[in-house]
């Protein structure tokens, strides 16, 4: 059987980074065994529903290059990929369970299983609806065939429960944690079908892993307790079990517990891959769907070498399940940083160009912007951050750093000046080389350090003790733009 696999996402809110990983360990695994990757959506619980969910989850799958191969919106042989309109399937294969004798009607009110839990609390016990306590219950367990059926035709309120077995060991594989074993003894009778009609994430999560085909259930940690259940499911039903894979989950910077929401705000970066409401997402922060991929995939999974940079192509010839760990990935901001940075300099300056001019207010021509990027990229985590490394060439200064000033501005640094910018006046070749070789031959000549002149002259062009090459600066600010910079921090205070 061809590998097949799942996302399978609720729309009650935005992706967390800890589903995006998980997405892409499910796209990655398939595309590795020439599988296929498919995208369901779960969303039984209709009073979680968030309107636009749906839609924010596609679009930020497509903004990491994580598609699809078949699911919501994008069409399959084994649709439809939304559960909300596949219920006449789950209630075929609730009643397959019933004849079964896996299942049973409950028709336990909320006030009856209240005041029952109020009791062992009473008791400093905790109830749970199992296979001891079924025995007692107001279920079709104990009521004869013709009581039920008259409940039922009355509308009597029911859920229909799973018969869990008594006092079994149940052996489960998975392929990140190994062999795992429980009793259902240990295990209550979970509801199956609910009250309104619906199934629950339990039992339509089943049925649809069964009828879609799925052949491995790649998924967080936090459905670990919920396998036990799966597994007993799959096999009342006498259906093949997929094979399972729990991902740990993605840790706080400082290792304690799950990344939240709270952390990205406290932490100031993003914890979702688009914005959502006031949190910023991912790619309008600034980061490169490469960079997200990059750094997410290494997030619990390690390739076994040195190597820390992979396109999404060269992952896919990677992964291996059987390299993902077994406990929790620590986040840290600086690492995402870190990878954003190496994908800005691999992008071109012509790549990054279209989005620097949106940011820009610019008097200059593309072949001088794409001089401006070279000069200031390495610098640069964020193309916001070229915007800031190069805004001095935008900008004629009119204020100076202070602590700079009283470092570069010293008693004869006016005299200097005015020295200086005659020597740039007399340059009529204005070319890098050109100008940087006046400057410096007139430097040698007053036999003094070139941090005399130098200094002042980055502090005139720049307002402060930073940017790229002087002479570059210079060329890029044309010679009288040059003069009037000079002429503005000599009259300067």
């Amino acid at each position: 059987m061809s590998v097949r696999v799942r996302f399978a996402p609720s729309p009650t809110g935005p992706l967390h980074i800890g589903g995006v990983r998980t997405a892409l360990y499910n796209y990655l695994f398939a595309k590795k065994n020439n599988g296929k990757f498919i995208l369901r959506i779960e969303d039984t619980d209709q009073t979680r529903f968030v309107e636009g969910a749906e839609e924010y989850i596609l679009e930020a799958l497509k903004w990491l290059g994580i598609s699809p191969d078949e699911g919501q919106q994008i069409g399959g042989d084994l649709g439809p990929y939304k559960q909300s309109e596949r219920k006449t399937l789950y209630k075929q294969y609730i009643q397959e369970l019933l004849e079964k004798d896996k299942a049973y009607y409950a028709f336990d009110t909320p006030d009856e299983l209240g005041a029952i839990r109020k009791e062992y609390e009473a008791r400093k016990e905790v109830f749970s609806y199992d296979a001891i306590s079924r025995k007692k219950m107001n279920n079709s367990l104990n009521l004869t065939t013709e009581e039920v059926k008259e409940k039922i035709e009355k509308g009597v309120p029911y859920v229909i429960r799973f018969k869990m077995p008594e006092n079994e060991d149940v052996l489960m594989k998975d392929l990140v944690r190994g062999t795992i074993k429980v009793n259902t003894s240990t295990l209550d009778d979970k509801v199956l079908f609910k009250s309104d009609g619906l199934p629950t994430y339990h039992f339509a999560n089943i049925v649809d892993d069964h009828l879609m085909e799925i052949t491995h259930v790649i998924r967080g940690e936090e459905w670990l307790p919920s396998l036990p259940l799966h597994v007993m499911l799959y096999r009342a039903f006498d259906w093949n079990t997929p094979e399972f894979a729990h991902l740990a989950l993605i840790l706080k910077p400082t290792g304690k517990g799950k990344l939240s929401k709270r952390d990205g705000i406290e932490g100031g970066f993003p914890i979702f891959p688009l914005t959502y409401g006031e949190s910023i997402g991912y790619k309008e922060e600034g980061y490169f769907p490469e960079a997200v991929v990059n750094m997410l995939a290494l997030l619990g999974w390690n390739p076994g070498t040195e190597q820390e940079f992979f396109s999404l192509d060269e992952l896919v010839k990677v992964f291996d399940l059987n390299k993902v760990s077994k406990s929790g990935a620590r986040f840290s901001k600086d690492k995402a940083v870190w990878f954003n940075h190496h994908y800005l300099q691999e992008h071109t300056s012509e790549d990054l160009l279209a989005e620097y001019k949106t940011l820009v207010d610019s008097r200059f021509e593309d072949t001088i912007l794409l001089k401006i990027i070279n000069l200031v990229k390495e610098r640069a985590n964020f193309v916001k951050d070229l915007v800031e490394q190069s805004q001095f060439f935008f900008e004629t200064p009119t204020q100076y750093a202070e602590k700079a000033y009283k470092k570069a501005w010293k008693e004869g640094t006016s005299d200097l000046m005015v020295e200086l910018k005659k020597v740039i006046e007399g340059t009529e070749d204005f070319a890098v080389d050109s100008v940087q070789v006046s400057v410096k031959e007139w430097i040698k000549s007053k036999e003094i350090g070139f941090g005399k002149v130098m200094q002042p002259l980055r502090l005139a062009l720049v307002g402060d003790m930073k940017g790229p090459d002087l002479f570059e600066i210079m060329n890029i600010l044309g010679k009288d733009e040059t003069i009037k910079r000079i002429e503005n921090i000599i009259n300067y205070k």
